[in-house]
């Protein structure tokens, strides 16, 4: 034993064993991290890159900017720029003796240690530098379970050390003002100055810079946007502190703090902008790219690194004029969705709430820490300040996760793309009301059922097989094997003698005629139609497809639809035309990827194009021409879930496709009514606006002033019949109402023909 020689106790000599064993722990413990065993940590190249650094930018189709992904560099600033009495506020609050340390500030790590760990005295400050504060910036924190904060600290100062021998204090000082979070998600001085105070960082004068420096302490809890006197109470801390070390005179520190904070405040972040949903998609997709991608040295492309620029198909006004729309529609649906249901709506029932709030991932988080039900349930309502979205203003109340579940569950949100039926080209994108408090896209990442805008692929299915399109069908309700019967929507009582051809009935959404065709054409062609237009593989094989229960994104819809106005081709959305680097080579180009062979006959196509044309002009979506007065040449279709869960819209022009939903997120909450939920009400009126917009603009004359090719004479005869038709005494007499109904095209009306048919065998 190496104590052996020595007098000591065998109390000392285990105190001393004991320390001794920590310490090659700890020792063992401090190069694993340093071995990169608990995750990779940047080499000395790698930090000296950093300065190269260059933010990938996002352009649309026409050339324009529409958004960055970076680390720090959204609007670099240079040392030289930086005021000093930024600088001075900087070393004063955080690190006064930044200059004299190597990037670990050992007296403050042994006051932290002694003051806060062994005394408990919270008020002693912290033990991190500024080049701690970078490193944590530059590369963020991982989850390492209980061991994390440990673990992440010791990383942070192995890249401390690297940076400071690496880096020179000034220029410390200026990759930290570029990579230091502020209030409302903002990222470095420049974007800052511009937000808070609509100026530039060399231009920021003390009052200004001492505000945004007190932020860095708690972003959100010193918001000086939100919280103005508890900011200005830490914007004196600052001044104090640049008095008491030197840095300000104690004449200018009384004159300074007795000013107020006078914010002009412009709100720009990666939540809002030009298709922020869209610029979030297009992040996964590049992130999947780029792992196939290699530079000359072989290393892979990094997104926030390496400059890239990346072209896409969005059309930059288009945008814009799909975004106003949905704003200007949802604002009043939603008025008219809590005015509906009047003082006792579902986010307000106690049952809904509760499972909500289990469902929550901040009780999942507590339940899995081992928190009681009680206890957990007590912590999500306890109220704090809250700032809560709402259509034309924004409101800061005091209130409790709870409230914030309830209070966002009532809103209805909205998908909405436009894509280009040639080719599949996506030139509009809205994925949801408000990015910064409604993450989830609805365009490509929410699949909901479809509705009636399946009931075309059933209709076109019949075509096909050679039903004629003037083939008459009773409106009456049939009851299925498993006692299923389809009922229509709406509340007045039908004549269950009145008959429609497939014309009207897809017109007017009739749901018993739709189930009735399919069952002409049989389910397994209904199907196989579908996918030729390139739906999912995984419908359901159910009659009830006929009604939509098939799932699917409004992304992948538009481009089924693609085929109606592209000779029978679906096309799959796109949105990635080409990646160039930072010198302009293309690194990766895509192309469409249009269906090789028409989903359906060009004679199909022509009567699918008329049958959906008169749905907008005599159907469900008739308010398109009475109400919007849109002269435009569109066909299209409505479609309602059950319960009315989803409503949707699909605008077919020769050019251009439109999907729309409407809806909660929360599927336990439905529209009241079938009134204010079918899609002619909940979604149609944005694709309304939207092209009310295209039409005033003289840009878009090619897409909104163009018309579908007339039909050939072949398929105005196959259209030419009366719109219904009711049953005489014999038709009722001889009539079987447990099954459905169905009569060929007749030429004439008078009464040898009727009593004819009567004896013709059913179909």
């Amino acid at each position: 034993m190496m104590f052996k020689n020595l007098k000591l106790t065998p109390l000392k000599k285990w105190v001393l064993g004991s320390l001794l064993g920590i310490f090659l722990i700890f020792g063992f413990f401090y190069l694993s991290i340093y071995w990169g065993w608990w995750g990779e940590i940047p080499d000395t190249a790698e930090l000296r890159d950093l300065k190269q650094n260059e933010a990938t930018e996002v352009f649309s189709a026409e050339g324009k900017l529409i958004g960055k992904y970076y680390i720090f560099d959204r609007q670099p600033v240079l040392y030289e720029e930086l005021p000093q009495h930024l600088i001075d506020a900087l070393i004063a609050t955080e690190d006064v003796r930044f200059y004299e340390h190597s990037g670990i500030d050992n007296r403050s790590l042994l006051r932290v240690f002694i003051k806060t760990i062994l005394m408990g005295d919270e008020s002693s400050g912290g033990g991190s530098t500024i080049t701690l504060q970078l490193a944590k910036n530059l590369f963020g924190r991982n989850d390492y379970g209980k061991l994390s904060i440990v673990v992440n600290k010791l990383r942070e100062s192995i890249i401390a050390r690297r940076l400071e021998d690496i880096y020179t204090k000034e220029e410390i000082i200026g990759l930290y003002f570029n990579t230091v979070p502020f209030s409302d998600n903002t990222y470095g001085i420049e974007s800052a100055a511009r937000k808070f105070f609509s100026t530039t960082t060399k231009d920021l004068n003390l009052i200004q810079a001492a505000t945004l420096v007190g932020t860095l302490k708690a972003s959100h809890y010193y918001n000086p946007r939100l919280f103005p006197q508890r900011s200005l109470e830490r914007r004196n801390v600052v001044l104090h502190q640049m008095n008491k070390y030197g840095f300000l005179p104690s004449e200018a520190y009384v004159e300074a703090r007795a000013k107020p904070i006078d914010l002009n405040y412009q709100y720009f972040n990666n939540n809002g902008g030009v298709a922020p949903y869209f610029r979030s998609q297009l992040k996964k997709e590049l992130a999947r790219i780029l792992d196939t991608l290699k530079t000359k040295d072989g290393e892979p492309y990094n997104i926030y690194r390496d400059g890239l620029q990346v072209h896409t198909t969005i059309d930059y006004e288009m945008q814009i004029m799909a975004e106003e729309a949905m704003e200007e529609h949802m604002a009043a649906l939603q008025k008219q969705f809590e005015k509906a249901y009047g003082n006792n709506p579902p986010w307000m029932r106690d049952d809904l709430l509760q499972e909500a709030l289990e469902e929550s991932e901040q009780y999942r988080s507590l339940a899995a820490a081992g928190w009681k039900k009680e206890k957990i349930l007590d912590s999500l309502h306890r109220k704090t300040d809250m700032e809560f979205f709402d259509w034309g203003k924004k409101k800061l109340i005091k209130a409790s996760i709870a409230d914030s579940l309830q209070h966002y569950m009532k809103f209805l949100n909205m998908g909405m793309v436009n894509l280009d039926p040639a080719n599949g080209a996506v030139k509009s994108w809205v994925g949801g009301i408000n990015h910064r408090y409604f993450k989830y896209d609805h365009v490509m990442q929410s699949r909901r059922q479809i509705g009636s805008t399946f009931k075309p692929v059933v209709y076109t299915a019949a075509v096909e097989a050679g039903i004629d399109p003037c083939t008459y069908y009773s409106v009456r309700e049939v009851t299925y094997g498993g006692g299923w019967t389809p009922k229509n929507s709406g509340n007045e009582e039908e004549d269950p003698y009145m008959n429609y051809p497939m014309s009207t009935a897809l017109a007017q959404s009739i749901n018993t005629i739709a189930v009735k065709v399919l069952y002409d054409v049989g389910l397994q062609n209904v199907i196989d139609q579908a996918k030729k237009m390139m739906f999912p593989e995984d419908i359901p094989k159910y009659p009830s497809i006929a009604l939509g229960t098939a799932q699917m994104s409004a992304a992948d819809l538009a481009g089924s639809y693609a085929s109606f106005a592209n000779r029978g081709k679906a096309a799959k959305p796109y949105y990635l035309t080409r990646i160039e680097d930072k010198y302009g080579n293309t690194i990766a180009e895509f192309k469409p990827q249009v269906a090789k062979t028409p989903a359906f006959s060009s004679t199909t196509g022509q009567v699918m194009i008329e049958m959906m044309k008169e749905t907008v002009n005599s159907g469900t979506a008739a308010r398109l021409r009475f109400k919007y007065q849109l002269p435009n040449d569109i066909a299209g279709k409505t479609g309602t879930t059950q319960d009315n869960k989803d409503g949707w819209f699909v605008g077919i022009t020769p050019h251009l496709i439109s999907v729309t939903w409407a809806g909660t997120d929360d599927p336990r909450i439905g529209f009241p009514s079938t009134y204010i939920g079918q899609g002619a009400n909940s979604a149609l009126p944005a694709f309304a606006l939207f092209m009310q917009k295209m039409n005033a603009n003289p840009h878009f004359k090619e897409i909104t002033q163009a018309n579908f090719p007339a039909p050939s004479s072949t398929v105005q005869m196959m259209l030419n019949c009366e719109p219904e038709k009711r049953d005489n005494f014999l038709d009722r007499l001889f009539s079987k109402s447990d099954k459905p109904k169905k009569e060929k095209k007749e030429k004439k009306d008078g009464l040898f023909s009727k009593i004819k048919g009567i004896f013709k065998k059913k179909n």
